[in-house]
């Protein structure tokens, strides 16, 4: 293993310092237990918004913090679900009396500590909602999951979500739009190779030479297929279409009623992509793969999306949910409307994504 590290058990916090005192101007990081927030937290009379997760997927979500975006990130240990205790400090600081709203990634851990934390914040007086993001298209159930794996979805709808925050949406109205953008955003990735997990120092899985995987997960977990490498025009070709083929199909997820305190299940029919969609598309590396061929990527989906007659109206091409040192890449399409794209273009001011009007 040769990774730019000291101790592996020191890595999260090492990193953590880094970040803090890389960007003092806009956010702070609580060590114990570990938590990032905004340098103006709390916004009083704001809706705060908090996600988190395992951290080696840097930039998200700890870069994602900052003015128009996150209020608050929760890192757990490499590919390990933050706690309750984090997810309620978190909580406790950046409450600006509007309420909280928690995005989640559908992976067993994150969703299980992160309805405990609910549970927590409510016992204290805060309001909490939480919304799920399940939108990867590869496989229903995977190693880390019940149901489908939440990915690239989820920078946009932190993105998005944060500027409807930031411009006076209730509570409420914040996580309706959440739960629209991940009903409109579908997501699909593919490995070149593995990662490495400090703490283990081997890969995580093992790829031939010739050999690429289909439909992985951000862990690493196993995807749709195991095939012989093919050309940048056909993985992306495999990719796209898996998106577009997508059918819709029906969920129940379980969301926190404030009224009846307590949990109950929500069934979502998600909508399809049709001729003279809007779409954002989001060209992602998994890590370890280069902007040029991103861009190769990106062209090759464009193509393809204007044979289908779809309208890429924005997008977002680089490193923004990774996995560690993995090459390969994700696709993420987001279909639009005219209240998404004027929260995409408001502006953002975070260590990680960034522009004004």
């Amino acid at each position: 293993m040769k990774k730019l590290i000291n101790k592996p058990l020191d890595f999260v916090r090492e990193s953590l310092e880094g970040m803090a005192l890389a960007h003092p101007d806009l956010i702070h990081v609580n060590y114990d237990p570990a938590f990032v927030y905004r340098a103006d937290a709390p916004v009083h009379g704001k809706v705060a918004i908090i996600s988190g997760g395992g951290s080696g997927h840097e930039p998200m979500h700890n870069g994602f913090v900052g003015m128009g975006m996150l209020d608050a990130a929760c890192p757990g240990e490499v590919f390990t679900s933050p706690t309750p205790d984090q997810m309620l400090a978190a909580a406790k600081k950046v409450d600006g009396g509007a309420g909280i709203l928690y995005i989640v990634k559908n992976y067993s851990g994150d969703v299980m500590n992160f309805e405990m934390a609910t549970e927590l914040a409510f016992s204290e007086g805060i309001r909490v909602l939480n919304i799920l993001v399940d939108d990867d298209v590869a496989v229903k159930d995977s190693l880390y999951t019940q149901g489908r794996r939440g990915v690239g979805t989820t920078v946009l709808a932190e993105k998005i979500c944060g500027a409807a925050a930031e411009q006076g949406y209730s509570l409420q109205q914040v996580a309706d739009l959440c739960r629209r953008v991940n009903l409109n955003g579908r997501s699909i990735g593919m490995a070149l190779t593995s990662c490495t997990v400090p703490a283990k120092g081997t890969p995580t899985f093992e790829l031939g030479d010739r050999e690429i995987e289909m439909g992985i997960g951000i862990h690493g977990e196993p995807g749709r297929e195991r095939t012989n490498i093919k050309s940048a025009d056909e993985i992306t070709q495999i990719l796209t279409l898996s998106i577009l083929e997508d059918s819709p199909y029906k969920r129940v997820v379980r969301e926190w009623d404030e009224h009846k305190q307590e949990w109950v299940d929500v069934e979502l029919i998600d909508p399809v992509f049709n001729k003279g969609d809007r779409l954002l598309a989001f060209v992602n590396s998994m890590g370890g793969t280069p902007l040029s061929e991103l861009y190769i990527v990106y062209r090759k989906l464009a193509e393809i999306c204007d044979q289908h007659g779809l309208q890429i109206v924005r997008n977002l091409i680089g490193p923004y949910i990774t996995s560690l040192d993995m090459q390969g890449c994700s696709i993420t399409l987001l279909k639009l409307d005219d209240e998404m794209i004027r929260l995409w273009d408001a502006p953002v001011k975070t260590a990680n994504l960034r522009w004004s009007i």
